[in-house]
């Protein structure tokens, strides 16, 4: 059956076991009686036939130092990996179309090099599904994606994660469209020729450089999405008065949540992200989601630090490790699903529905993803948990996908116009 057919028929389905179990005509979408167990299963059906958006995973740079199933053999589609991204997880939690992060560490904007590293990235993104044609396909448009959920495929649209590769010549803002980048972070974890990072303290161009006003007005016009994540306030509000096209923050979450923690975006600026028509991927790591899970690590760090050097161990000893997870679990470090539907409903509360989406970091936080949302097979976790707060299928379907592609298509339009 067409994948296009059988989501109309599954959409119906979930439509009409929602408008059995109302109690009135103003709450069409009310599960009351339905057990915690019906809930899921919507929960797991929605995930299944919605195409699913994740604005940020980490997986080419994992390849890089760890590699993936490339090794495998096409037939051994049941092969899992040790990280939160691979073929069978995705299948499992419905996860169609994660953005992959062409992370580029700051260390390159100093010696060099950027540039050959994002090709090296995207070469090894592009040689997927190339290796695995039944599993993966490149996808450099919404069309593209919805083509691919038709055919079964999990589509690996590409985002570039840190503006230096751009370098200092224009022109690569149009070679790296045509590579298949659709958004590009404008700096990561230090200032760059481009924007000042929220995790730096030069503030080296208060706001966006010179040159970075030229790189916004280039990506406008080849349809590449300007992402905010990362870089400061100053930096983001610079961004929104310059651009002509929405924009993305690809991997944030909500300031409210993380009082001064700068890499999060506080309420004037999804005010203003609102206005701009853009949309906040939400970032599942746990130190993004609440001061106490912050504090929490921060005093975990501490403490394994004296641990090893206690006890002279490495990072990597087996001792340490089993020591560290057992710390993690008995000092209960972690956040959980619940606190992450807290900051979709924050953003909800604060400009509506259509500015919300999934951004989760998997594979770059590391272990600090929060219970019941630790791998991508986890996410009917996340839909439920938004079923049960009220969310019906008609808004979680926005939150999976179409605020994202509404983004994405408007960037393209007025590509179109300035070309």
């Amino acid at each position: 059956m067409n994948f296009s057919l059988k989501r109309s028929l599954t959409f119906t389905i979930i439509l009409g076991i929602f408008a059995s179990c109302s109690t009135s005509t103003e709450e069409p979408w009310s599960i009351e009686g339905k057990s915690d167990q019906e809930v899921m299963a919507i929960a797991d059906s929605l995930a299944k036939t919605f195409i699913m958006v994740d604005g940020h995973v980490d997986l080419p740079y994992r390849m890089n130092i760890k590699g993936f199933m490339i090794t495998k053999t096409v037939e051994d589609v049941s092969v899992e990996t040790t990280g939160n991204f691979d073929f069978p997880k995705s299948k499992r939690g419905g996860l169609d179309a994660p953005f992959m992060s062409i992370y580029i560490p700051a260390g390159y904007q100093e010696t060099g090099g950027a540039k050959n590293f994002a090709d090296s990235l995207i070469d090894m993104v592009s040689r997927l599904p190339v290796t695995f044609p039944t599993m993966f396909a490149m996808a450099n448009t919404p069309a593209d994606i919805e083509v691919n959920f038709d055919q079964g495929l999990i589509s690996l649209p590409m985002g570039m994660e840190n503006g230096a590769p751009i370098e200092d010549d224009i022109n690569n803002v149009k070679y790296f469209f045509d590579r298949g980048i659709r958004y590009i972070t404008l700096t990561h974890s230090k200032d760059n020729q481009i924007s000042d990072s929220s995790y730096d303290t030069l503030n080296t161009w208060n706001g966006i450089s010179p040159f970075g006003e030229q790189v916004i007005a280039e990506m406008n016009k080849w349809g590449i999405m300007v992402d905010i994540s990362h870089v400061t306030d100053s930096a983001a509000f610079d961004a929104l008065r310059l651009t002509k096209a929405p924009v993305i923050a690809s991997h944030s979450s909500c300031r409210r949540f993380t009082p001064e923690f700068e890499r999060n975006m506080p309420d004037t600026l999804i005010y203003a992200l609102a206005e701009n028509g853009g949309v906040i991927h939400i970032n599942f790591g746990s130190t993004f989601l609440s001061k106490e899970s912050r504090d929490k690590f921060d005093k975990m760090r501490e403490d394994l630090t004296n641990y090893r050097a206690e006890n002279g161990l490495s990072s990597d000893d087996s001792v340490y490790t089993a020591y560290a997870n057992q710390y993690a679990i008995d000092n209960d470090v972690y956040e959980d699903v619940q606190k992450v539907a807290d900051h979709i409903d924050h953003v909800v509360s604060l400009v509506g529905i259509d500015y919300v989406a999934f951004g989760s970091d998997y594979d770059g936080v590391g272990d600090s993803l929060p219970k019941g949302l630790k791998d991508v097979s986890t996410y009917p976790n996340l839909l439920n948990e938004l079923l049960k707060r009220g969310y019906t299928p008609k808004e979680i379907e926005k939150i999976c996908y179409k605020n994202t592609f509404r983004v994405w298509r408007k960037v393209q339009e007025v590509a179109q116009g300035l070309q």
